[in-house]
Formats: structure tokens, C-alpha cells, sequence
């Protein structure tokens, strides 16, 4: 059996998060891990529990090239696992969010885990048996209302993450896209609705209806990070990891439903039938 040392990077480690859990498990597994965020001080206790910590702004591209630098004069030039984590996830309906808030939102979510992909591909295929841990979301398969800039980050995410699977298998690297459900971090902060948003009228069902439901019972983190480190060391992971509360109900709506089933649910679900009902009196008291 191979003593040797395993190492793992790692984005988005914030404490609070995803990250942030799965750091910690795949710390527990043995693995040196570099743990990184934008603000060092949001990964101090990673650092303190053996971590290599360091600040990362995933859009910046050569400080991505920079950390692999210095990840590779102490790996010897090899990387077990990438996984690629930070993100952003804000409740904002389509119409609402400023285009400029929308194209940084890819940026996070979509072009700097491919920009991670190809600084560190070297690295993994170097290490021989190399995996790449794509944390996306079921809002890449579900149309979740108000997240619908956000889903579409995710599906990019998603289906970049599938092909590129299919790409890097002839080098030995494995690719595993996670598709999260309802999960207790820091990620998504309490939301209002835009002041002049034409959904305004409907503020009270949002927060109970869209906001509330994603701050109450989520899964652990933890418990999230075991599920997920279990599947990725896997000798022949999943191509899909489902992790997360309700991801048995999105799997099972996508499957047999399809998008019509989606809609069904949804409209009734997070208050849009009864905010359709609320649009109709307004028109018809104004005749």
C-alpha cells in the first residue's frame, strides 16, 4: 500500500461553508490540504488544525498561477485532488440583477473553476491517479425560481464538469460533479426583494416561501463533506454525487416529471400561483 503523501486543493474554504467541511474531512482522510478563500482570516482554525492556508481571489488569474507555483515546490510538481468550491449564490429574480452583478457571478461560479482546471490539469494528470471535485448545484437541473442567474451558472458549471470528465479520461483524471441540494452554510445571507422590483407586491411570500425553506433544514455541513470525500475516493467515483436535503426529490421530479413537473411544483410551491392570483385582481379592479 502507498505511504505516499496525498494533497488536495481546495476553494471557497470560508468557515461557515462547504468549503470550509470539506477541508476538514478530507483532512481526517489523511490528506495535506490547501485550504484557500479570499480573506485569510476566514481559515486561521484550518491553519491551526494542519491546513496550508492561503488567500485566494479565484478570479485573478495569476494568482491562481501563482499558488500552483508554490503548491508544486512542495508537492514535487503533483496534485491528487482539485476541488473546485467558491462560489456565490444570490436570490435575485432575472429582471432584478444588474447586468454587471450577473457577468461577476459567472466569473466566480463558471470561469474560475475553468481557470483552476487548466493552471493545475498538469499537476493531476503528474500525480497519476488525479480527480477533479466539481461542487455545482441542482439548480443546473431544476428551475428554481428566483436563482435563475444563478441555475444557469450552475448548468454551465455542470455541463463543463461532464465533458471535461470525458476529456481528461484518457489521462487518468477523474472528474465527479456534485450536485448539491439544501445545505447549512454561510452562502446564502437573508434576502429583500429590490425596492421597485414588480415582485414587490409579493415580499412577504418570498421570505416565507423562497428564503426561509433555504435557512431551515438543510443538511449539515459535515455530514455533506463525509457523504461527498466518501464518493470522490471511491477507485471508481460516481460520475454524479447527489448530496444535500431534497436532492432525492429533485433526482426523482427530473427523472419522471421532467421541466412541466418542475413548473407545477414550483409555481405552487414558492407562491407564484397565488402571486399570479394577486396580478389578475390588481388588473381587474384597475378596468
Amino acid at each position: 500500500m502507498s505511504t505516499a503523501p496525498k494533497y488536495a486543493l481546495i476553494t471557497g474554504c470560508s468557515k461557515g461553508g462547504i468549503g470550509h467541511a470539506l477541508a476538514r474531512e478530507f483532512m481526517s482522510r489523511g490528506y495535506t490540504v490547501f485550504a484557500t478563500a479570499r480573506q485569510l482570516e476566514s481559515i486561521d482554525d484550518l491553519g491551526e488544525l494542519g491546513a496550508i492556508s492561503r488567500p485566494l481571489d479565484v478570479t485573478d488569474h495569476q494568482a491562481i498561477c501563482k499558488l500552483r507555483d508554490e503548491i508544486a515546490s512542495i508537492t514535487g510538481g503533483k496534485l491528487d485532488i482539485l476541488v473546485n468550491n467558491a462560489g456565490q449564490g444570490p436570490l435575485v429574480p432575472a429582471i432584478d440583477m444588474p447586468m454587471a452583478d450577473a457577468r461577476a457571478l459567472f466569473e466566480v461560479n463558471f470561469f474560475a473553476p475553468m481557470s483552476m482546471v487548466q493552471v493545475f490539469v498538469q499537476m493531476l494528470i503528474g500525480s497519476g491517479d488525479g480527480r477533479i471535485l466539481t461542487i455545482s448545484s441542482v439548480g443546473s437541473v431544476m428551475p428554481l425560481p428566483f436563482c435563475s442567474v444563478y441555475n444557469a451558472s450552475k448548468a454551465a458549471l455542470t455541463q463543463f464538469s461532464n465533458s471535461l470528465r470525458l476529456e481528461l479520461a484518457p489521462f487518468n483524471v477523474k472528474v465527479v460533479t456534485v450536485l448539491t441540494g439544501s445545505v447549512k452554510t454561510n452562502i446564502v445571507k437573508p434576502h429583500t426583494l429590490p425596492e421597485h422590483s414588480i415582485y414587490q407586491p409579493m415580499e412577504d411570500i418570498y421570505q416565507e416561501r423562497r428564503v426561509k425553506p433555504i435557512m431551515e433544514g438543510a443538511m449539515p455541513a459535515d455530514q455533506y463533506a463525509r457523504t461527498v470525500v466518501s464518493e470522490t475516493l471511491k477507485s471508481s467515483p460516481p460520475e454524479i454525487v447527489w448530496a444535500g436535503t431534497h436532492t432525492w426529490f429533485c433526482w426523482a421530479v427530473d427523472k419522471f416529471l421532467g421541466q412541466r413537473g418542475f413548473d407545477f411544483i414550483f409555481t405552487r410551491m414558492f407562491g407564484l400561483a397565488d402571486f399570479a392570483a394577486m396580478v389578475k385582481a390588481g388588473r381587474e379592479k384597475a378596468l
